[in-house]
């Protein structure tokens, strides 16, 4: 292997080694979450004909995890570096920020995708699903995690301790991913929080991404397409940046 092809196996080992927390603790916290609303809200809500609400459930939550993790991975392993004082090993390879970019990215998105199929294995014994698109069922989550991955890279160079990380992630990532139609159609809302929702990227992610289950979408896919497209452009394009100027971890 290559540089770059090491460390992002390194990256890939570092989550697969605790896969119990990193992969079977993520699928296990989406499984109560359709469980739960799955149970109480199944009779009370329909947002698509023929589509049972519990199936309804299953993309959203697989999408959400696979952001959050996706997010989780590259942030973590960055700033464990950071506090640990073992960033100093990596710095003296003669790897380039671009490699770095890859292989933290890219286990970010193996690691999304991991845990996304997981959700998808279990919530198969509590709803059958559809496949309407599989092609932008894998375009929406390889973005998507890419995304994240590229934005968990700008947050793990920005933190300086691991508190700093956790209020990027309950204040930023987790809100923005719970107010993104995952438990709801944003058709559901007052006008006012219809609009407000269309400035969130993570709703063009979800919505795109269930398009390819069932074939109904909030909004076009294609104009989800162009802004999880253009905001991953643009994240991937400020995290290399900050990559190339050493922003944070060299002194």
């Amino acid at each position: 292997m290559n540089g770059w092809q090491t460390l992002l196996y390194k990256e890939t080992l570092r989550f697969w080694k605790v896969a119990a927390q990193t992969i079977a603790g993520p699928v296990l916290t989406a499984m109560l979450y359709l469980l739960i609303f799955g149970h109480a809200l199944e009779s009370h809500v329909k947002v698509y004909d023929q589509v049972s609400y519990t199936a309804f459930l299953v993309p959203g939550l697989a999408m959400m995890s696979l952001l959050q993790n996706a997010f989780a991975n590259s942030s973590s392993s960055l700033i464990m570096s950071k506090v640990m004082g073992n960033l100093v090993f990596l710095l003296l390879t003669p790897l380039s920020y671009f490699n770095w970019f890859v292989a933290y990215v890219g286990a970010a998105v193996i690691r999304g995708l991991v845990v996304a199929l997981g959700v998808f294995v279990v919530a198969a014994f509590f709803a059958p699903m559809s496949y309407a698109a599989p092609l932008w069922i894998l375009v929406f989550a390889v973005l998507g995690a890419t995304l994240m991955g590229a934005l968990g890279l700008i947050a793990g160079l920005w933190a300086e301790k691991f508190d700093q990380l956790a209020a990027f992630q309950n204040f930023v990532v987790m809100p923005m991913t719970f107010l993104s139609g995952v438990f709801y159609s944003i058709h559901s809302l007052p006008a006012f929080w219809q609009g407000v929702s269309h400035f969130n990227p993570f709703f063009y992610m979800i919505d795109g991404f269930r398009f390819g289950f069932f074939g109904i979408s909030d909004v076009s896919p294609w104009m989800s397409l162009s802004v999880v497209g253009g905001a991953t452009v643009a994240v991937s394009l400020i995290a290399l940046q900050l990559l190339r100027s050493g922003y944070k971890i060299r002194s």
